[in-house]
Protein backbone atom coordinates (compact mmCIF):
# COMPACT_ATOMS: atom_id res chain seq x y z
CA UNK A 1 0.00 0.00 0.00
CA UNK A 2 1.71 3.40 -1.06
CA UNK A 3 1.60 6.52 0.57
CA UNK A 4 -0.22 9.52 -1.50
CA UNK A 5 0.82 11.88 1.49
CA UNK A 6 4.24 11.73 0.69
CA UNK A 7 6.19 12.82 -2.83
CA UNK A 8 6.77 10.10 -5.04
CA UNK A 9 10.49 8.90 -5.31
CA UNK A 10 12.97 9.70 -7.72
CA UNK A 11 16.01 6.84 -7.46
CA UNK A 12 19.27 7.88 -9.15
CA UNK A 13 22.42 5.91 -9.18
CA UNK A 14 25.55 6.97 -8.97
CA UNK A 15 29.00 5.66 -10.84
CA UNK A 16 28.26 6.24 -14.62
CA UNK A 17 25.15 8.05 -13.99
CA UNK A 18 26.13 11.09 -11.59
CA UNK A 19 29.09 10.47 -11.28
CA UNK A 20 32.30 9.79 -14.30
CA UNK A 21 34.10 6.97 -12.72
CA UNK A 22 36.50 6.53 -15.90
CA UNK A 23 39.66 7.97 -14.03
CA UNK A 24 39.23 4.97 -11.35
CA UNK A 25 39.15 2.48 -14.03
CA UNK A 26 42.68 1.27 -13.95
CA UNK A 27 42.61 0.02 -10.68
CA UNK A 28 40.09 -3.14 -11.82
CA UNK A 29 42.21 -3.76 -15.00
CA UNK A 30 45.05 -5.21 -12.79
CA UNK A 31 44.54 -8.73 -10.88
CA UNK A 32 43.76 -8.80 -8.20
CA UNK A 33 41.26 -5.83 -8.57
CA UNK A 34 42.52 -3.11 -6.87
CA UNK A 35 38.78 -2.68 -5.08
CA UNK A 36 40.41 -0.31 -2.41
CA UNK A 37 42.14 2.16 -4.45
CA UNK A 38 38.73 2.05 -6.97
CA UNK A 39 36.74 3.38 -4.20
CA UNK A 40 39.19 5.75 -2.40
CA UNK A 41 39.06 7.88 -5.58
CA UNK A 42 35.59 8.08 -5.94
CA UNK A 43 35.50 11.71 -3.85
CA UNK A 44 37.82 12.50 -7.23
CA UNK A 45 35.06 12.17 -9.69
CA UNK A 46 33.51 14.30 -12.03
CA UNK A 47 29.93 15.17 -12.16
CA UNK A 48 28.24 13.95 -15.23
CA UNK A 49 26.10 17.09 -16.59
CA UNK A 50 23.34 15.00 -17.95
CA UNK A 51 22.73 13.08 -14.55
CA UNK A 52 23.13 15.96 -12.61
CA UNK A 53 20.65 18.16 -14.67
CA UNK A 54 17.84 15.23 -14.03
CA UNK A 55 17.99 14.92 -10.68
CA UNK A 56 17.45 18.23 -10.50
CA UNK A 57 14.62 18.37 -12.91
CA UNK A 58 13.50 15.67 -10.85
CA UNK A 59 13.95 17.20 -7.28
CA UNK A 60 10.76 19.36 -8.49
CA UNK A 61 8.28 16.70 -7.94
CA UNK A 62 9.60 14.14 -6.13
CA UNK A 63 11.84 13.04 -3.31
CA UNK A 64 15.37 12.30 -4.30
CA UNK A 65 16.99 8.65 -3.54
CA UNK A 66 20.16 7.39 -4.02
CA UNK A 67 20.50 3.47 -4.91
CA UNK A 68 24.11 2.72 -5.55
CA UNK A 69 26.36 -0.68 -5.83
CA UNK A 70 29.12 1.09 -3.46
CA UNK A 71 30.03 -0.26 -0.03
CA UNK A 72 28.74 0.94 3.07
CA UNK A 73 32.34 2.46 3.93
CA UNK A 74 32.27 4.59 1.23
CA UNK A 75 29.17 6.30 2.99
CA UNK A 76 31.12 9.36 4.11
CA UNK A 77 32.48 10.55 0.59
CA UNK A 78 29.58 10.04 -1.19
CA UNK A 79 27.54 12.06 1.00
CA UNK A 80 30.30 14.55 1.05
CA UNK A 81 30.26 14.51 -2.95
CA UNK A 82 26.83 14.47 -3.25
CA UNK A 83 26.98 18.05 -1.38
CA UNK A 84 29.51 19.30 -3.45
CA UNK A 85 27.74 18.68 -6.48
CA UNK A 86 24.90 20.98 -5.13
CA UNK A 87 22.50 18.25 -5.89
CA UNK A 88 19.59 17.34 -3.19
CA UNK A 89 20.01 15.74 0.33
CA UNK A 90 18.19 12.16 0.68
CA UNK A 91 18.58 8.79 1.68
CA UNK A 92 21.51 7.15 0.39
CA UNK A 93 21.07 3.15 -0.07
CA UNK A 94 23.91 1.21 -0.20
CA UNK A 95 25.79 -2.20 0.01
CA UNK A 96 26.64 -3.54 2.97
CA UNK A 97 30.76 -3.95 2.89
CA UNK A 98 30.40 -8.00 2.46
CA UNK A 99 27.49 -8.07 0.44
CA UNK A 100 28.91 -9.21 -2.92
CA UNK A 101 25.67 -10.23 -4.67
CA UNK A 102 24.84 -8.57 -8.11
CA UNK A 103 23.47 -5.11 -8.17
CA UNK A 104 20.46 -6.71 -10.42
CA UNK A 105 19.55 -8.23 -7.39
CA UNK A 106 20.41 -5.89 -4.81
CA UNK A 107 18.96 -2.86 -6.09
CA UNK A 108 15.66 -4.62 -7.07
CA UNK A 109 15.46 -5.71 -3.77
CA UNK A 110 15.51 -1.89 -2.69
CA UNK A 111 13.28 -1.05 -5.35
CA UNK A 112 10.76 -3.19 -4.27
CA UNK A 113 11.04 -2.49 -0.79
CA UNK A 114 10.18 1.13 -2.04
CA UNK A 115 7.68 0.82 -3.66
CA UNK A 116 5.53 -1.18 -0.87
CA UNK A 117 5.05 1.74 0.69
CA UNK A 118 5.36 5.30 -2.27
CA UNK A 119 5.25 6.01 -5.69
CA UNK A 120 8.85 4.86 -7.46
CA UNK A 121 8.36 7.26 -10.03
CA UNK A 122 11.43 6.66 -11.52
CA UNK A 123 15.01 4.88 -11.89
CA UNK A 124 17.76 6.26 -13.01
CA UNK A 125 20.43 3.87 -13.74
CA UNK A 126 23.54 2.88 -16.36
CA UNK A 127 23.93 -0.56 -15.26
CA UNK A 128 21.56 -2.31 -18.46
CA UNK A 129 20.93 -5.47 -16.12
CA UNK A 130 19.56 -3.36 -13.78
CA UNK A 131 17.36 -1.52 -15.90
CA UNK A 132 15.81 -4.32 -17.70
CA UNK A 133 15.11 -6.45 -14.26
CA UNK A 134 13.64 -2.92 -13.17
CA UNK A 135 11.31 -2.62 -15.79
CA UNK A 136 10.39 -6.14 -15.83
CA UNK A 137 9.46 -5.61 -12.36
CA UNK A 138 7.54 -2.76 -13.43
CA UNK A 139 9.31 0.05 -12.50
CA UNK A 140 9.44 3.35 -14.79
CA UNK A 141 13.56 3.32 -16.02
CA UNK A 142 16.18 6.11 -17.45
CA UNK A 143 18.85 4.48 -19.03
CA UNK A 144 21.87 6.62 -17.80
CA UNK A 145 23.72 6.39 -21.09
CA UNK A 146 26.04 9.46 -21.05
CA UNK A 147 28.88 8.00 -20.56
CA UNK A 148 30.71 5.05 -22.45
CA UNK A 149 30.15 1.82 -21.27
CA UNK A 150 33.55 -0.39 -19.81
CA UNK A 151 33.76 -3.38 -20.26
CA UNK A 152 36.27 -3.73 -17.44
CA UNK A 153 33.49 -2.15 -15.40
CA UNK A 154 30.89 -4.56 -16.28
CA UNK A 155 33.13 -7.49 -16.20
CA UNK A 156 33.83 -6.46 -12.87
CA UNK A 157 30.36 -6.07 -11.62
CA UNK A 158 29.05 -9.39 -13.00
CA UNK A 159 31.83 -11.33 -11.62
CA UNK A 160 32.55 -9.69 -8.05
CA UNK A 161 29.06 -8.33 -7.53
CA UNK A 162 31.35 -5.21 -6.31
CA UNK A 163 29.44 -2.08 -7.55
Amino acid sequence: MTDSSERPLAVFDLDNTLADTAHRQHFLERQPRDWDGFFAAAPADPPLPEGIALVLEHAVECEVVYLTGRPERCRRDTRDWLTAQGLPEGRIYMRRDNDRRHARRTKLETLRRLGRTRDVRVLVDDDELVCADAEQAGFTVVRARWTAPSATLKNAQEREGRT
